[in-house]
C-alpha cells in the first residue's frame, strides 16, 4: 500500500525541493520533494497538497509507486503558473525550499528514492511524441528536459563524451518531425554543450530559460498588436494564449478547432477576463465577414525559410477568408520555430477522431496545414516582425547549429 504521495511541482524547467529540518544542529537535513500521506485516494491527496502550496497547479501525469525512505511513495507531476510558494502549507516544516533543476537530486544530499520518483513522471521521448494537447513551444521545453535529465545521469555515471546524447537528440527530433522549435532548441543544446555530458546538461538547462524568455517576448510583441482589438484565433498555442492574456483584446472569437477541439479550452481559459465567442470552424469565414474583426492571431508550429507558416489545420482557410475581408493575419512564434529545410513532414491525427464507423470510406485527418507568406501580414517574434528575407536569414543561422549538432 502506498504510504505517501510525492508532489513534483514544475515551474518552467525547475521543480520545488524542500530540505527537511530534523532539529539536529550538525545536520541540515536531506533534500526531498513535497510529500503528504496518500490516504485512500493518492491522486486527491496530491492535488490537495499542490493546490495548497502553489497557485494554478495542473496535473500532468502520475507515476508508479517507488520505494523511498523506508516506505512506498507514488509521484505526481504538476505544472505551476508561477513560483510563489505557500510555505505554511508544506508538510514537515521544511528548513529551506528552492526552485531548481530536478537533476540537483543527483548531486545534493537527497532522500533515497527522490530521484526515482521524479524519473517515473519526467518527460520522455515517448511522452513528447504522444502529446497532442500542447504546441511546439511547450514540447520543445519538455524535449530539453529529456536531454538535460539524461545528460545528468550519464555524467553521474562517469560518462566522458556525449555520443549517447547525440543519439537521444536525434530520437527527439524524429519524435516530432514537423516542430522546428524542438529541433532547433535540441540542436543548440548539443552544439553548444562542449562535447561532455555535463556541458550538454548545462546547455539544455540554459536552453529552457532561453526558450521561455523568447516565447514570452514574442507573446508581448503580439499583445501590442491586438490590445483592445476584436480578434479571431484558432487552436491552442501557448504563445498566443499568453499574448491574449497580456493584450487583452476587446472581444475574442475562437474557432473550436476540431477534431481535437483545442479552441474550446482556449475559450474557457479566457472567458472570465475577456468577452469570448466560440464558434465552429466552418463559421470562421462568416465571422470574419460579419463581426468587424480587426485581426487574426495564430501560432506557428513551424515557419519555413520562405515565410510559409505551418500551423494547426484550418489556419490556411482562415487566412484566405481574412485576406478576402481585408483583415490582417499575424503569426506569433519565437524565432526558433523557423525551419532549416524548405519542407517539413506534416503530421496526421488518428482517423477515428474523424470517423469510427464501418462504412468503407477513406479518412483524412491532417494535423497541420501550410499558409503561404502572402496571406501572413507579419511573423511576430522576440526579434520583432520578420519579413520573408529576415526569416531566411534566421533559417541560415539555425542551419549552422544543426550541422554542429550532428558533427
Amino acid at each position: 500500500m502506498t504510504d505517501d504521495v510525492a508532489v513534483l511541482l514544475r515551474n518552467g524547467g525547475d521543480v520545488l525541493l524542500c530540505r527537511r529540518d530534523d532539529g539536529t544542529p550538525d545536520d541540515a537535513g536531506e533534500w526531498d520533494v513535497p510529500r503528504a500521506p496518500a490516504g485512500d485516494d493518492p491522486e486527491t491527496a496530491a492535488a490537495d497538497l499542490a493546490e495548497r502550496v502553489v497557485d494554478d497547479a495542473t496535473l500532468v501525469r502520475s507515476g508508479r509507486a517507488v520505494d523511498a525512505d523506508g516506505g512506498e511513495i507514488r509521484p505526481f507531476l504538476f505544472d505551476c503558473d508561477g513560483d510563489t510558494v505557500e510555505l505554511a502549507a508544506l508538510p514537515g516544516d521544511p528548513g529551506e525550499t528552492v526552485w531548481t533543476t530536478p537533476t540537483e537530486l543527483l548531486r545534493r544530499d537527497a532522500v533515497a528514492g527522490a530521484w526515482r520518483a521524479y524519473e517515473t513522471v519526467a518527460p520522455t521521448v515517448r511522452s513528447v511524441a504522444a502529446d497532442d494537447e500542447h504546441g511546439s513551444a511547450y514540447l520543445s521545453v519538455r524535449a530539453l528536459e529529456v536531454l538535460r535529465d539524461r545528460a545528468a545521469v550519464v555524467d553521474a555515471e562517469g560518462g566522458a563524451d556525449d555520443a549517447e546524447l547525440r543519439d537521444l537528440a536525434a530520437r527527439l527530433r524524429r519524435a516530432r518531425p514537423s516542430m522546428a522549435a524542438l529541433h532547433n532548441r535540441v540542436n543548440r543544446a548539443v552544439a553548444e554543450g562542449d562535447g561532455t555530458p555535463a556541458g550538454v546538461e548545462a546547455s539544455a538547462d540554459g536552453g529552457i530559460d532561453r526558450a521561455r524568455r523568447a516565447d514570452d517576448a514574442a507573446a508581448s510583441a503580439a499583445a501590442d498588436r491586438i490590445d483592445g482589438e476584436r480578434v479571431l484565433t484558432l487552436s491552442r498555442s501557448g504563445t498566443v494564449l499568453a499574448a491574449l492574456r497580456e493584450g487583452p483584446p476587446a472581444e475574442l472569437f475562437v474557432a473550436e478547432s476540431r477534431p481535437g477541439n483545442e479552441g474550446v479550452g482556449v475559450a474557457a481559459a479566457l472567458a472570465e477576463t475577456t468577452s469570448v465567442t466560440l464558434h465552429t470552424d466552418a463559421a470562421a469565414a462568416h465571422v470574419l465577414a460579419s463581426a468587424d474583426v480587426d485581426a487574426v492571431l495564430v501560432g506557428a508550429d513551424t515557419v519555413l525559410p520562405d515565410g510559409r507558416v505551418v500551423n494547426k489545420v484550418g489556419t490556411r482557410a482562415v487566412a484566405l477568408a481574412a485576406a478576402r475581408e481585408g483583415v490582417p493575419l499575424y503569426a506569433v512564434a519565437a524565432s526558433d520555430k523557423v525551419a532549416t529545410d524548405d519542407e517539413v513532414p506534416l503530421e496526421s491525427g488518428d482517423r477515428t477522431a474523424v470517423y469510427d464507423g464501418d462504412a468503407p470510406v477513406d479518412v483524412r485527418n491532417p494535423t497541420f496545414d501550410v499558409t503561404p507568406p502572402d496571406l501572413v501580414d507579419a511573423v511576430i517574434t522576440e526579434r520583432g516582425a520578420l519579413s520573408s528575407d529576415a526569416v531566411g536569414e534566421v533559417a541560415d543561422e539555425l542551419g549552422d547549429l544543426a550541422v554542429r549538432a550532428r558533427e
